[in-house]
């Protein structure tokens, strides 16, 4: 059965971004289980910001679990990126993650990566970008089957990125890869930007998508914007996908509305409540 799930940033350089909870995580585990929530998704500034016995604490106490991880701070804070031209800076970046993927492991969590794969430029051509990323990926896929847990990758809009902006392109990606162990972050909101069909999409991926962003077309929460998430339920049911679905979206009017709207979003269209 999908499980739902809410993210809270505790990144200061991120303010504006689409995250439902800001800066007080118990208030925000508080707040998601009274809603009902299964789990959170966690945006921290690195892997000392919460230990994982204090968070595995909090998310006990709360009766919830550890939907994923982000990395993004990587890039927000420090500049790494994946594809950058300077090997030093490549390998900061994975370094990064490496430590966010055992902090996220501690708690069953997989982590992601959106913002740290970068794009190409002036200095790094595409071919050059997706085999420093491919690199990565296979480095930084088998390091998180080690700590028994998926690594997450993120197709973005082409406004983020002009990499891998679409699942078909995130598939070609991974298929390329000799380990087994990444799978496809499907965001709904970069999807509307740049699928023809989303649930189509979402079928094409099948067995390669490991997460969900749940959220509108406007990024804020599901159900404020024009998507049609029948078709997209439909799709994720075809595929037999059983995992997280996140509220990735901005804290609009506020953190406990959105929270609330995306938590009415899915119990409508995930289990027919109305």
């Amino acid at each position: 059965m999908l499980r739902s799930a809410v993210t809270v940033s505790l990144v200061p350089e991120a303010r504006g971004g689409p995250f439902v909870y800001w800066d007080d995580l118990p208030a925000a585990c508080q707040s998601a289980r009274q809603l009902g929530y299964d789990a959170i998704e966690v945006f921290a500034p690195g892997p000392t910001a919460i230990s994982p016995d204090a968070l595995r604490s909090l998310l006990t106490e709360h009766g919830l679990v550890l939907a994923a991880v982000g990395t993004g701070a990587g890039w927000v804070k420090h500049g790494y990126s994946l594809t950058s031209s300077d090997r030093a800076v490549r390998r900061r970046g994975c370094d990064f993650i490496r430590a966010m993927i055992e902090f996220g492991g501690a708690n069953s969590a997989p982590a992601i990566i959106g913002s740290m794969q970068g794009r190409t430029s002036a200095e790094v051509d595409h071919p050059s970008a997706r085999q420093y990323l491919a690199e990565a990926l296979e480095e930084l896929g088998e390091f998180a089957l080690a700590a028994r847990v998926p690594l997450l990758f993120e197709p973005l809009n082409r406004y983020e990125t002009n990499l891998i902006n679409s699942i078909e392109a995130g598939v070609k990606l991974l298929q390329s890869l000799s380990t087994r162990n990444v799978k496809l972050l499907a965001d709904l909101f970069h999807m509307n930007i740049e699928e023809v069909d989303i649930a189509a999409a979402l079928r094409s991926g099948a067995d390669f998508i490991g997460h969900i962003h749940f959220v509108d077309s406007n990024r804020r929460a599901a159900g404020l914007g024009h998507l049609d998430f029948g078709p997209i339920v439909a799709a994720l049911g075809e595929i037999g996908y059983a995992g997280f679905v996140s509220a990735e979206a901005l804290p609009y009017p506020d953190s406990e509305q959105a929270s609330r709207q995306t938590m009415q979003a899915f119990l409508q269209v995930f289990r027919g409540q109305t």
